[in-house]
């Protein structure tokens, strides 16, 4: 049985033979065990089934949308060698700060034998599979006119409201020419987006995720 066979079994059986069973794995095994964000996962920090454009989750502090966020990007990252992914903050220090070298950033959630590796100086994060995240500041969107990117993984922290929107453009064009099938996402304490694909059908919309927090909001 492969370790990704032998995980998924353990995920199937009842919570105490689980346990009785961790306990048996090896290193390694107990490592990818810690970081399957599926088992630890509430159900809305999971990405929603079936095709969708955008992805908002609307929640209050203490949710969890950067990590839901970064465990969006890292998944597509390790099974995408072709994906090239925006990162998009009101800051490029909050970009770093949060959304790569945070507690809940991409460095930190990636098991150590799959890791991307970070080049500050490029602005850019590269996985061992080959996939790419580049990063950029909501404050000067028209640096996303040229690259194009398969996702975006944006905050959405922007104060003035038609930096927020210019924002938002910017970033539909940036994946006008990426390819794949569909995959957005957005979050929101203020908020936090993960954009998806083109090639959208005009009848994919948007799905939300809403902590009670912010039911009435």
């Amino acid at each position: 049985m492969r370790r990704s066979e032998r995980l998924a079994w353990l995920l199937s059986l009842p919570l105490r033979e689980r346990r009785r069973r961790v306990r048996e794995l090896s290193e390694a095994e107990q490592a990818e065990f810690l970081t399957h964000w599926r088992l630890w996962a509430r159900p809305g920090q999971l990405p929603p089934a079936g095709d969708w454009r955008t992805w908002l989750v609307m929640a209050g502090r203490g949710f969890g949308k950067t990590r839901a966020g970064a465990e969006w990007v890292r998944s597509i990252a390790e099974s995408d060698p072709a994906a090239r992914i925006a990162l998009v903050g009101a800051t490029l220090p909050e970009v770093r700060a949060v959304m790569v070298e945070g507690e809940s950033g991409l460095l930190a959630i990636s098991p150590p034998c799959r890791a991307p590796g970070f080049e500050p100086s490029l602005r850019r994060l590269i996985w061992p599979s080959g996939a790419q995240a580049l990063l950029y500041s909501a404050g000067e969107p028209e640096s996303l006119r040229g690259p194009q990117h398969s996702h975006v993984f944006r905050t959405g922290r922007e104060r003035d409201p038609r930096q927020r929107g210019l924002c938002a453009d910017r970033c539909r064009c940036a994946l006008y020419y990426s390819r794949g099938k569909p995959g957005a996402a957005r979050k929101s304490c203020r908020r936090r987006q993960l954009a998806g694909q083109r090639r959208f059908p005009r009848r994919m919309g948007r799905t939300r995720t809403r902590d009670c927090l912010n039911a009435g909001r």
